[in-house]
């Protein structure tokens, strides 16, 4: 399966200018094809900083990684496409064999289906009104579309319905006490599928979820939420709540408990028909050096080679008005995160030619903070300010003249 080839060739057209942070001035009115084929060097191809780079052979190599282990595991895969929100991502994952693509909005689904993206599964309850017209007219248009959609509540299907003029396919979503949304217990499940029976426009097709939701994570209790989860679909089925779908859809799994998923859809088998056992994982796209790095299953449960962090941020050192102290040309705007803070990974310094890890120290350096304006981590190192050389060419300079990129990987 391939997202539209056109397309994502026509991103290849796209020109150059102010809007792309960190191109290289002198590539103004370039094509980023043109821009590309050029293969410019990092550090002496005219790119400024900060500057956001992503490595091809990390990347390369979770993309298989993932494929690989759903194909293993008899899984279907929708990735989360809002961890990159690329089209060319999203090619390489559909060229590799999945499913589809999960969306968390409906603007994400407008951006899937621009490229071409034939399967979207939206993992949210919709119930704006001018979205799901769009997303009639969206499957009217096109009979090979499909789109699946979360249903938790008796109000949100009586305004899906309300506002839809075309058949949509929904599951029921399972949640769990103190976590996301998602229906509590099976009473409130079967007020819901017994709404969306009623409607119009919904078919039922399915349960899903999402584990990381889950209050006190760990492989038990998250086992026992997937075989609740499991259960519900197997109550639904016997009751005969999937009545005109064509497969039953069970669906759940990010990126920290993507093996406990496969573990229990192993045992969602004896349905009354065909079932999809559908993996969401996204951030294992570009994976990080902090939280995930912590949580993937390949840290400590799975004994394969893990996944490899691929986002890597060069900053400069523009300034060292104290001792300890350091600031970057980056802040908030270039490295925004929600779990953690980047991490110094590699420093340039005008006596070593080559990036290389900071220092060994008892305190790894880490920035204190990333502020609108430069960031004031600690230094990584004295070598970390004057004139770096790079793999194997000099750096820009900095605003005071001083070449001291220093880099960090991202939390995603």
């Amino acid at each position: 399966m391939e997202v539209t080839p056109p397309a994502v060739a026509r991103l290849a057209g796209e020109r150059v200018d102010h809007r792309f942070k960190g191109l290289p001035p002198d590539a103004e009115g370039y094509t980023f094809g043109q821009l590309a084929a050029e293969r410019r060097p990092l550090f002496t191809g005219g790119f400024t900083t900060p500057l956001l780079t992503l490595d091809s052979a990390a990347l390369d190599h979770n993309l298989a990684r993932l494929a690989g282990f759903t194909a293993r595991h008899g899984l279907a895969f929708a990735p989360h496409g809002k961890t990159s929100m690329a089209p060319q991502l999203f090619a390489r994952q559909l060229a590799l064999g999945a499913w589809g693509i999960t969306a968390a909005t409906p603007a994400q689904v407008r951006v899937c289906r621009a490229f071409g993206v034939p399967r979207v599964f939206l993992a949210n309850e919709v119930v704006d009104a001018t979205a799901l017209a769009w997303l009639s007219a969206e499957l009217a248009a096109d009979p090979g579309f499909r789109v699946i959609v979360y249903v938790d509540s008796v109000r949100g299907v009586e305004l899906m319905d309300a506002a839809l003029t075309h058949p949509l396919d929904v599951v029921v979503e399972l949640g769990v006490a103190g976590g996301r949304t998602g229906v509590r217990d099976q009473a409130t499940a079967d007020q819901v599928a017994d709404a969306v029976a009623a409607s119009r426009h919904l078919r039922l097709t399915g349960v899903a979820g999402y584990e990381g939701g889950i209050p006190d994570r760990t492989p038990q209790t998250v086992r026992a939420w997937l075989d609740r989860l499991v259960g519900l679909a197997r109550r639904f089925d016997a009751a005969g709540r999937f009545a005109g779908a064509d497969e039953i859809v069970v669906s759940a799994g990010g990126s920290a408990w993507f093996d406990v998923v496969a573990e229990a859809f192993a045992a969602a088998d004896g349905f009354s028909l065909p079932s999809l056992k559908l993996l969401r994982s996204g951030a294992y796209v570009t994976h990080d050096d902090g939280h995930y790095r912590q949580v993937t299953p390949y840290h400590h449960r799975l004994p394969e080679d893990g996944l490899r962090s691929a986002l890597l941020l060069w900053a400069q050192v523009v300034s060292r008005p104290e001792p300890g102290r350091a600031y970057l040309n980056a802040g908030k705007r270039d490295l925004p995160h929600d779990l953690d803070l980047p991490l110094p990974r590699l420093i340039r310094s005008p006596d070593s030619p080559t990036p290389a890890p900071p220092p060994a120290s008892p305190s790894p350096p880490s920035p204190t903070s990333t502020p609108s304006s430069p960031s004031p981590p600690p230094p990584p190192s004295t070598s970390a300010t004057g004139s770096p050389s790079a793999s194997p060419t000099p750096a820009p300079p900095s605003t005071n003249g001083r070449r001291s990129p220093w880099s960090t990987r991202t939390t995603r």
